[in-house]
């Protein structure tokens, strides 16, 4: 007992929550093995049942079966417990419940936090996690009783319409793309009020929990001065404008083929829609298969970016995208160093930008590499797949249930990977920094 106890205190920040994610995967699972959780005379394979905890606990949405048809009510609590769990992050709820019971937070499991919610520095670290879960828990019940309310008009009875609009709400806020429903939003495809609630909890679910933590600041503390950091400057621009380059995009690419002969609001909601889905929000109001290849392989690339940091999406993140093109641009016009917003960029997120970008695109070439070669199905359709797992987004073109075991393996590990973070990943098997106190004569590298 004393041997196991020493070797997870000699574990690092980053080997322990990864640890406690493989922990919440192995308890859903679990959860989600009930006999409670399953409608009668449902058969539910073990792998099956542990592809649907990871896509659960990455908040992603991939599903091999119909979540509608498999799970019974309770099941559907179970999985919408889940989510929470996996979308706010285990060390916040679990900080939250530390709170609960009066334990005192010390300097371990501050790292904790502060690892797990990707942040740089334990100051004010209990106090932001107070104000995430509340923050999340508002938006939450807010959009349950909108949605819940405004469902009574499609359910035959009250309990029915607030159990979609609970889960659609929770579904939506934590990104985690599952559905009641049986065809995502299909059914509410000519419904734009529905469209518009779902997109906004999607969108304050994925930009970020310090860009909400500082929006609120900002509206209900006028007794000081104001000022929103450069994180929040930057990941909001970049999160809006992917949203509104994304819509003009699609609309622009099938206007003359699947948008061909639709009225101009459907176009614009059908966009507007897909575009915030790929931020990580998984669900979709139409079957994109239905699009061209060229709208796919752009929705490849917004899955890809994905979501914004010390949020519920994943990829490579909003911001390590953006520093990426002030890389190049300021790099193109010979600047030595990068300002924007009358501040300075450090070296070292420039150069974690692009490790992370570049780290990500091998991940997902070796993904395409074994997929092509276990699965019987169309480049651009397995591409789709892995954007959509990397991202945990959640959108597919319909080949996720005919996966191979093999194929569920390789999306299972991208799904986990995106949940956890590209450099969450590099430094599991890391150690801590050393400095070398020797160099050895530098010489230069013709590049290009």
């Amino acid at each position: 007992m004393n041997k196991l106890k020493f070797q997870i205190q000699s574990l690092t920040p980053v080997q322990l929550i990864v640890s406690y994610y493989f922990l919440a995967v192995t308890v859903s699972v679990l959860l989600l093995s009930l006999p409670v959780a399953h409608k009668p005379g449902v058969e539910f394979a073990f792998i099956d049942r542990l592809f649907t905890a990871v896509s659960a606990v990455s908040v992603t949405g991939l599903t091999v079966m119909s979540t509608a048809d498999t799970f019974s009510v309770p099941g559907i609590f179970i999985l919408a417990f889940v989510l929470q769990f996996g979308g706010i992050g285990i060390m916040t709820l679990g900080t939250f419940v530390w709170l609960i019971v009066g334990k005192k937070i010390g300097l371990k499991e501050r790292q904790l936090i502060m690892t797990d919610q990707n942040q740089s520095n334990l100051s004010g670290i209990v106090n932001l996690i107070r104000q995430i879960i509340v923050l999340i828990l508002i938006i939450e019940l807010i959009g349950a009783l909108i949605l819940g309310t405004y469902f009574l008009k499609y359910y035959p009875t009250w309990q029915e319409a607030y159990l979609h609009g609970f889960f659609t709400s929770i579904s939506a806020t934590t990104n985690g793309g599952f559905d009641i429903t049986g065809q995502s939003l299909i059914p509410f495809a000519d419904d734009y009020f529905i469209q518009f609630i779902v997109m906004i909890l999607i969108v304050l679910g994925a930009i970020g929990f310090p860009v909400l933590i500082e929006v609120k600041d900002f509206l209900f503390n006028k007794s000081q001065r104001f000022r929103f950091t450069l994180f929040t400057k930057i990941t909001s621009i970049t999160f809006f404008a992917l949203i509104l380059g994304g819509t003009i995009t699609i609309a622009a690419l099938e206007y003359s083929y699947f948008f061909n002969g639709k009225e101009w609001h459907e176009t614009f909601f059908y966009s507007l829609f897909q575009s915030t889905a790929t931020r990580s929000g998984g669900l979709a109001t139409m079957d994109v298969s239905m699009f061209t290849d060229t709208t796919i392989l752009v929705m490849c690339a917004l899955m890809f970016i994905g979501a914004s940091p010390s949020s519920v999406g994943g990829g490579i993140r909003t911001t390590t995208f953006a520093l990426n093109l002030l890389f190049l641009f300021h790099f193109a016009r010979g600047n030595k160093s990068i300002k924007i917003f009358k501040r300075e960029l450090y070296e070292e997120d420039l150069m974690k930008s692009v490790v992370v970008t570049m780290m990500a695109f091998l991940i997902c070439f070796f993904a395409l590499v074994i997929l092509a070669i276990t699965e019987p199905f169309e480049f651009i359709e397995i591409l789709f797949e892995v954007c959509s797992a990397f991202g945990t987004t959640g959108l597919s073109m319909g080949i996720t249930p005919e996966l191979s075991s093999i194929g569920k393996i390789v999306i299972m590990i991208l799904m986990f990977i995106g949940r956890i973070g590209i450099l969450t990943f590099l430094y599991l098997l890391g150690t801590k920094e050393r400095k070398a106190n020797y160099h050895y004569p530098k010489e230069r590298v013709i590049i290009g």
